[in-house]
């Protein structure tokens, strides 16, 4: 944000779940793609591990895959934290998304590395993601070489520069025109990161939609304007 500028406060209804379609995926199509088929279950490879630092979506396309797994009717064992894994044996054909496998102790390292051995015996899949790719994890050895023994992908965050046309492209893939007008004053006036972005386009375009209106910074402005008279300034 830049320098003394006021940042907006939205009255935004339940951010939408993370899935595939609000994930605007910039340099990372060969990554979401490789997500989708895993948890599709036409992946060859018993793993996918994904990396990059916060606020790059990691932890968004786990949730992501995990629900495109569940829509598919596969077991899913989900965890925001390997920390938190527990010591089930997976059903067969599972998939798992487990986060943060790098801050994992030696218990739930053990515990991460009997999954994956149970997963590929089974026809199941795991998912998993951290700040940095395996051979940088201070993890076990046998547990890193699993991590890599399937796809790694880097997950690269949107720089400022290719955000308006990464966010004018998912509007267009979701039906309505976003001007540049619009992307640049909530780049100037929001939070920048992707996330936070998209959530406000997704509750802009419902908005539209129920007055009736198309997106335009009129609409946007008028929005803030209310948020403010309701919640007071940040």
């Amino acid at each position: 944000m830049r320098a003394g500028a006021e940042q907006l406060v939205f009255d935004l209804p339940a951010a939408d779940p993370p899935s595939f379609d609000n994930f605007v995926v910039g340099h990372n199509a060969e990554a979401v793609a490789a997500l989708a088929l895993a948890a599709a279950g036409e992946c060859a490879e018993t793993g996918v591990f994904i990396w990059g630092p916060p606020g790059a979506g990691c932890s968004h396309l786990l949730a992501a895959a995990a629900a495109a797994a569940r829509a598919r009717g596969r077991p899913v064992i989900e965890s925001p934290a390997a920390a938190t894994l527990a010591d089930d044996a997976p059903a067969p054909g599972a998939f798992a998304a487990i986060d943060d496998v790098g801050l994992a102790g030696s218990a739930a390292q053990g515990r991460l590395f009997s999954l994956y051995n149970a997963l590929a015996s089974s026809g199941g899949t795991l998912v998993a993601a951290a700040s940095a790719p395996p051979a940088a994890l201070g993890l076990r050895d046998d547990v890193r070489s699993r991590l890599a023994w399937g796809l790694v992908h880097e997950i690269v965050p949107l720089d400022d520069a290719d955000k308006p046309r990464a966010l004018a492209a998912w509007a267009r893939a979701r039906g309505f025109v976003l001007g540049d007008d619009v992307v640049a004053w909530l780049l100037a006036r929001h939070r920048r990161d992707m996330r936070a972005l998209v959530a406000v386009l997704e509750s802009l375009d419902r908005r539209s939609l129920a007055l009736r209106r198309p997106v335009t910074l009129p609409l946007l402005r008028e929005w803030m304007q209310r948020s403010i008279d309701e919640n007071g300034p940040d």
